[in-house]
């Protein structure tokens, strides 16, 4: 019984370590495959899928440049710097195993202000973008979504600092922080990865990919997602039912 038990317990680290290192590849592979498709530069309007692939928050829905006759969502904007800020504490799959926490942490605040910067440049080109063309704002759940989406974020990182600086709320401890900190960090994961594949379902991108590619494409955040959550829910809730 004790040798099946750690039989399954080593499936499931290995389970863990080959859906991390898919996340991973999923992180480099989407603003790939998404800079292919926009070809940043071609327009103002195909910085904003870039822009957003890379950071982590979904930008706003709509607007496309002139030459472009049809109303188009941003497509793509969650994928590289908030996946591998999250993945650093991965235990399996972590690019910084080895290295202390307070590295990580360091490492952790930098990619995740990279990401705020980036959606909030692609939030700000696609504005201007639609400004220019006359297209409404908010007009797609997409870009309702990702609105709230980048709002979130900010509040996030702001929430963030309360971690470092843990003596400005005296009535907390630092484990309660960071509880709270990792699920609200999660819970505004899911809504980024909501909005992007609320984009994908736009004219412009169901158009530019086949069948078969829509459909991979839409996998990539269910695993990043899937990934996310089981590192969460393993690192902080499971833990926390546990001590009760």
């Amino acid at each position: 019984m004790a040798l099946t038990a750690e039989t399954e317990s080593r499936l499931y680290r290995s389970l863990r370590a080959a859906a991390g290192a898919a996340a991973h590849l999923v992180a480099l592979g989407f603003p790939t495959a998404v800079a292919v498709l926009a070809r940043p530069g071609s327009s103002l309007f195909s910085w904003h899928p870039l822009l957003m692939a890379l950071a982590v928050t979904p930008g706003r829905g709509g607007g496309v440049e002139a030459a472009v006759p049809i109303p188009l969502p941003s497509v793509s904007q969650f994928s590289f710097l908030m996946t591998e800020a999250l993945l650093i504490f991965s235990p399996e799959t972590s690019l910084l195993r080895s290295f202390s926490r307070k590295v990580k942490v360091r490492v952790h605040w930098a990619l995740q202000l990279l990401a705020l910067l980036c959606a909030l440049l692609g939030l700000g080109i696609i504005i201007y973008n639609k400004h220019l063309n006359g297209k409404p704002h908010f007009a797609t759940w997409h870009g309702l979504t990702g609105l709230l989406a980048v709002l979130y974020a900010s509040g996030q990182c702001a929430g963030g600092v309360l971690l470092l600086y843990p003596k400005l709320m005296k009535n907390w401890t630092l484990a309660k922080l960071k509880l709270y900190h990792a699920t609200s960090g999660l819970v505004g994961y899911l809504l980024g990865c909501a909005s992007l594949m609320l984009g994908m379902c736009s004219l412009w991108f169901t158009t530019s990919v086949n069948s078969v590619s829509w459909y991979l494409a839409m996998l990539c955040p269910l695993l990043t997602s899937l990934v996310i959550m089981n590192q969460v829910s393993n690192a902080y809730l499971y833990r926390k039912r546990s001590q009760h």
